[in-house]
């Protein structure tokens, strides 16, 4: 590999360094557990009982994430068709980019009342949009990058990398500005050394710029290393990139493979962002826990995913994707099974003494799995979809693949929604992750190890 080669791939592992924070710092362990804490104090001000208020803030979060996944999973095809009717990725990652920052930035201005949640919901899905949007075509560079044999390994050091910018950005929130009960931060200062008024929530609700800060600078190295694929140029064409698209979706029923892959990963991953997005909310209404505390399950997350990322990388590329994807979504069907049947007074049925530390320890120890697992599930998942792609429309594969991955996207979040408003309860509302795991480890039987076969472009 030329210096030319290293440094643009080097650039390609700076995306996942710069936005890796809104997923670990903003979705799953600061912001989401923050924002249902507000919204549960809102409503309980509002009169309502705090059970029922736990319930209905885990609801107006899967609502928000819910609409957020519908856009994100049926806008993917139809920009990544645009993008290869012209042959350039660039201007639109930079256009989503500007929304990732935009989005992220809004969330200083979430009142600590809880009077402006559903306005803070769409400012969080706005960034959202754009860091879903950004990576389906940062993603689809990933064939053009490096051989094939090297796939699998790049990935997963893409992945490992992202999350150890995913960890830093989290230490520095929770060393220097997010602050405890007593308004002190974990290392005992003022936010931000006293620049911040923690009686307003401020060393919590700085997360959102310093997310934008950190995407802004850590995307230079990105934008100046990495260039266009050599793909032929033209004007965007959307009537031109809808008949691609429709002619990628029909072609599915003769590409029996990739298909049943774009199926099982639908439903997979689906169960995997509901795990992200509500396992800092679960942990904040059943068991109780503080931003902090949530703060140190993310920390140890985020280093088992780097660790894990890396290390499934060095497997997939010895053993293949397949297997270590399955190995993987075994595992996280055991942590839901767990979660779901353990609480603060009981744990699979058995009476727990008050003031047990066991749920802390499990879920403590769930946290490493679901970083882990969930790290290299991501990882193998792309390397896969690498093995399916059609080298003459990269960017509308990995369309396909956003689609697959968000298209029912809302789906997990609906049904966390419907099963905590029918049984008035934040642990059992997440059961149906496990039937969203088990359908995707189903349809992987019918997925070709190699993949798709694809004639040169």
């Amino acid at each position: 590999m030329t210096q030319t080669e290293r440094r643009r791939v080097w650039g390609w592992y700076w995306f996942d360094w710069a936005s890796q924070p809104y997923h670990t710092v903003l979705l799953t362990f600061i912001y989401g557990p923050f924002f249902a804490s507000v919204a549960t104090a809102y409503l309980v001000q509002m009169g309502m009982e705090q059970m029922a208020a736990d319930a209905r803030a885990q609801t107006i979060w899967s609502v928000g994430l819910t609409i957020t996944g519908l856009i994100i999973g049926f806008g993917g095809p139809v920009l990544g068709a645009l993008a290869d009717t012209s042959g350039r990725r660039r201007p639109w990652i930079w256009a989503f980019s500007m929304l990732y920052v935009l989005g992220a930035w809004a969330l200083w201005y979430t009142n600590p009342d809880g009077h402006n949640v559903w306005l803070m919901l769409f400012a969080f899905g706005v960034g959202f949009i754009g860091a879903e949007f950004a990576l389906i075509f940062v993603n689809s560079q990933l064939p053009g990058l490096v051989s094939r044999e090297a796939v699998g390994r790049t990935s997963g050091s893409g992945f490992a990398f992202g999350y150890i910018g995913g960890i830093l950005a989290l230490i520095i929130m929770l060393a220097v500005f997010v602050e405890q009960t007593g308004g002190k931060t974990l290392i005992g200062f003022d936010p931000a050394f006293g620049l911040l008024d923690a009686s307003r929530m401020e060393g919590t609700r700085i997360v959102g710029p310093f997310v934008a800060l950190w995407f802004v600078v850590f995307m230079v190295p990105y934008f100046l290393w990495v260039r266009e694929d050599d793909l032929p140029r033209t004007k965007h064409s959307f009537s031109r990139a809808m008949k691609m698209l429709g002619q990628s979706i029909r072609g599915l029923k003769d590409k029996k493979s990739l298909l049943n892959f774009l199926l099982s990963s639908m439903f997979y991953r689906d169960a995997l962002n509901g795990l992200y997005g509500f396992g800092g909310v679960y942990a904040t209404l059943v068991l109780g826990w503080q931003v902090t505390s949530i703060g140190i399950f993310g920390i140890i997350s985020a280093i088992s995913a780097a660790i894990f990322s890396w290390l499934g990388g060095k497997i997939d590329s010895s053993i293949g994707p397949k297997p270590v994807i399955i190995g993987s979504i075994s595992l996280l069907m055991l942590v839901v099974l767990t979660i779901v049947f353990m609480d603060r007074e009981q744990f699979f049925g058995f009476a727990l003494a008050e003031g047990s530390k066991l749920p802390d320890i499990v879920m403590f120890s769930a946290g490493v799995i679901i970083g882990g697992m969930g790290g290299i599930l991501q990882a193998s998942s792309r390397s896969l979809m690498v093995r399916h792609t059609d080298p003459k429309a990269p960017t509308e594969s990995f369309g396909l693949y956003g689609l697959s991955g968000r298209a029912t996207s809302f789906l997990a979040p609906a049904m966390i929604g419907i099963f905590t408003t029918m049984t008035g309860s934040a642990r059992l509302g997440v059961s149906p992750l496990i039937l969203l795991f088990l359908l995707g480890l189903v349809l992987l039987i019918w997925v070709r190890p190699d993949g798709e076969e694809y004639s040169a472009p």
